[in-house]
C-alpha cells in the first residue's frame, strides 16, 4: 500500500470514529492514540506523515527504543501497558505524555514516591477492570471512586486526568457495552476528569457511543 492508498485507508478509519462520535453529540471530541506495539519506527513515521501524532506503547523498553529512534518528530507518547515496579524509574525518565495503566493504589503510592524523589510529576489515568475479569488489571468498579480520590489526596506528584478500561473479552455485544457504560458512569462522577479512554480496534465504535473520548487503535491504524 503506497502513501496515497494508506491515507485513504486511514481517512476511512477516521470516518468511522466521526460517525460514532456524532451519535453522541456534535461537540463530542474523540482522540485517537495509535497503538504501535507491533509496528516499526518506519511504520510510525508513515502514519505521522499523514497526520497522526499520539502513539501508545505497552512495554517500557519498546517505548524507550521508539522515542529514541523518532526523537526528531514531535510525537505524543502514551504508556498503555501494565507497569512493573522495577520499571517505574525507567518510565519516569521517558516522561510519557500520559500513563494510561495506573491499575492500583499500591502502584500509585510507589509511583508517587519515585516521582517525588525525581522532583517531577506524571499525568495518569486510573485503570478500571469494569468487566471484573481475572485476566485484566485495574481497580474494581465499586472501589474506583474512592481510590481515585485517595490518589488525588495522597499522591500529589500524580496528576489524574480520568479513567481507562478495556472492554469485556467476549463476543456478546451487550456485555461489552455494559462494561463501557460502567466505566463511563464512574467517569461522569469525577468532577475534574477529562479523559475516558475506552475502545480498541475491535470495539471502538461501541466505546465511543458509550461516551469514550479517547480510543487506543492498533491493528486498524496500521492495517495489520
Amino acid at each position: 500500500m503506497d502513501q496515497t492508498e494508506y491515507k485513504i485507508y486511514i481517512d476511512n478509519v477516521i470516518r468511522r470514529v466521526e460517525t460514532a462520535r456524532l451519535k453522541v453529540d456534535d461537540h463530542h471530541i474523540v482522540k485517537i492514540v495509535a497503538v504501535s506495539k507491533y509496528s516499526t519506527s518506519d511504520e510510525i513515521e508513515k502514519l505521522y506523515e499523514i497526520g497522526q501524532r499520539a502513539f501508545g506503547e505497552n512495554k517500557v523498553q519498546d517505548l524507550k527504543v521508539k522515542t529514541t529512534e523518532l526523537e526528531e518528530l514531535p510525537l505524543e507518547w502514551h504508556f498503555i501497558g501494565n507497569l512493573q515496579k522495577n520499571k517505574i524509574n525507567n518510565l519516569i525518565d521517558l516522561a510519557p505524555s500520559l500513563f494510561q495503566g495506573l491499575d492500583s493504589l499500591e502502584l500509585a503510592i510507589e509511583l508517587n514516591k519515585k516521582l517525588a524523589a525525581k522532583e517531577t510529576t506524571m499525568d495518569c489515568l486510573l485503570q478500571i477492570n469494569s468487566a471484573k475479569e481475572d485476566s485484566k488489571h485495574g481497580v474494581m468498579p465499586e472501589d474506583a471512586l474512592a481510590i481515585y480520590k485517595q490518589i488525588e489526596t495522597e499522591c500529589p506528584n500524580i496528576h489524574l486526568k480520568g479513567v481507562m478500561s478495556i472492554g469485556a473479552h467476549t463476543n456478546d455485544k451487550a456485555v461489552i457495552k455494559k462494561s463501557f457504560e460502567t466505566t463511563h458512569e464512574i467517569f461522569k462522577q469525577i468532577p475534574d476528569a477529562k479523559i475516558c479512554s475506552m475502545g480498541m480496534s475491535g470495539d471502538f465504535e461501541l466505546a465511543i457511543e458509550c461516551g469514550s473520548n479517547m480510543v487506543r487503535l492498533g491493528s486498524v491504524m496500521f492495517n495489520k
